[in-house]
C-alpha cells in the first residue's frame, strides 16, 4: 500500500525588497522537494493578496479563514507549509503566528524566535548575555533627534549603518567620512522605523549554517564571503559580487569556537529549521554580526553550498526540513 502524499504549501513573495529572491526561492523548492512524497503548491503572498500559482500559468485565491484553496471544486488542505519568504511577514514572525493558529505545522523557527532574532539589536543583546562578542553598536528610532557627533565619536568610523528589523542588506550603507552619516540614516529609514549604527570590525566574515532534524542538531561547514564590494550588501549577496570559500580555509579552533557559538545561539534564541548564522573573525576574536532565520536556498545559496559540501543535496535538505515538523 503507497502512502499518500503530503500537500507542502511553499510560501513565498512578502512585502520586502526580497519579493523577487523569495519567489525565486519557491521555486527551486518546488522543483526539488520529492515529488513521490510531495505535491508542492507554490503560495505567493504580498499584502492582501495570497494566490497559489498552478504549473497551467493561472492563479488561485487563498481561503485565509483555513489557508486552503479549491481546485476542480476539491478543497485542497495543506499538511505542512515550507517557509521560503524572505523578510516581512514570512521572517518576522507575523504569517508564523497565523500558522500557528491553524495549527498547521511549518519549516521555519516559529512566530517568536523569528520576531527576535528579525530586531537585530535585540539579537545582539541576547547573544551579549551569552557571552558571545558582538559589534558596539547605536539604535535610533525614528522621531528621535540624534547627535552624529556623539555616535560616531563612541563608535569611531567607519560605522555600519542599517535598517535594525530587516532580513537582507536593502538599506544598509558603510560610512566612511561623518559627512555621510546623516545620509545613510535616512536611506535605512526608508525601510524601516528603527536604525542600529554598529562600528566596524575589520576581518574576515564567516557564515555558520545550522537546522535540527528529529532532535538532532547539524551544524553544517563554515563559509567564508570575500565580498567584491566594500562589504557584502545586495548586489554582492544576490548578484554574484562575492566570492564563497566553502568550506572555509581557517584554523581548527576558531571552526569549533564559531560553530559552538552558532550551536548555542541557535538553542538559546528558540530557532527551528535550517538557520545561517554570520560572524566576524579577527586575529584575536570571534564576533556575530546577525541570524537569517529564512536563508537563501538556491543552489548558490550559502547554506546550500555548505549542505552541499558534505554530501547533502538540495532534496535531501528540503525533505529534512518538512520531516521534522509533520
Amino acid at each position: 500500500m503507497t502512502q499518500k502524499k503530503k500537500n507542502i504549501a511553499i510560501v513565498c513573495g512578502g512585502d520586502s525588497g526580497e519579493f523577487d529572491i523569495s519567489i525565486k526561492s519557491g521555486k527551486v523548492v518546488s522543483e526539488s522537494i520529492n515529488s513521490l512524497k510531495y505535491n508542492p503548491y507554490i503560495v505567493i503572498i504580498k499584502g492582501s493578496e495570497w494566490v497559489c500559482a498552478l504549473p497551467s500559468g493561472t492563479f488561485v485565491s487563498i481561503d485565509k479563514n483555513d489557508f486552503s484553496l479549491t481546485l476542480n471544486n476539491d478543497r485542497v488542505r495543506f499538511d505542512a507549509v515550507f517557509n521560503a519568504l524572505h523578510g516581512t511577514p514570512g521572517e518576522d514572525g507575523k504569517l508564523l503566528g497565523y500558522f500557528d493558529i491553524l495549527n498547521i505545522p511549518y519549516t521555519s523557527s516559529d512566530h517568536v524566535a523569528s520576531a527576535l532574532t528579525f530586531n537585530k539589536n535585540f539579537c545582539k543583546q541576547i547573544a551579549q548575555n551569552a557571552l558571545v562578542k558582538v559589534a558596539n553598536s547605536f539604535l535610533i528610532r525614528k522621531g528621535d533627534h540624534y547627535q552624529s557627533e556623539q555616535i560616531l565619536g563612541d563608535l569611531g568610523l567607519p560605522v555600519f549603518v542599517k535598517p535594525n528589523n530587516g532580513g537582507s542588506s536593502v538599506g544598509i550603507s558603510k560610512v566612511n567620512e561623518a559627512s555621510e552619516f546623516d545620509d545613510a540614516v535616512a536611506k535605512a529609514f526608508n525601510e524601516d522605523h528603527e536604525v542600529l549604527v554598529e562600528s566596524f570590525i575589520k576581518g574576515r566574515e564567516m557564515a555558520c549554517g545550522v537546522m535540527e532534524s528529529k532532535k538532532r542538531m547539524i551544524v553544517f561547514p563554515l563559509t567564508e564571503i570575500v565580498s567584491k564590494h566594500d562589504f557584502f550588501d545586495y548586489d554582492a549577496k544576490y548578484l554574484g559580487f562575492a566570492d564563497e570559500i566553502t568550506p572555509a580555509d581557517i584554523d581548527e579552533s576558531a571552526e569549533i569556537e564559531i560553530k559552538s557559538a552558532a550551536a548555542r545561539l541557535y538553542t538559546l534564541l528558540g530557532c527551528r529549521g535550517f538557520v545561517r548564522f554570520d560572524f566576524i573573525l579577527t586575529e584575536e576574536s570571534v564576533f556575530f554580526l546577525e541570524v537569517n532565520t529564512v536563508p537563501g536556498i538556491s543552489p548558490a545559496s550559502i547554506l546550500p553550498q555548505q549542505a552541499a559540501s558534505m554530501g547533502m543535496n538540495l532534496s535531501t535538505l528540503f525533505e529534512l526540513a518538512i520531516e521534522n515538523v509533520i
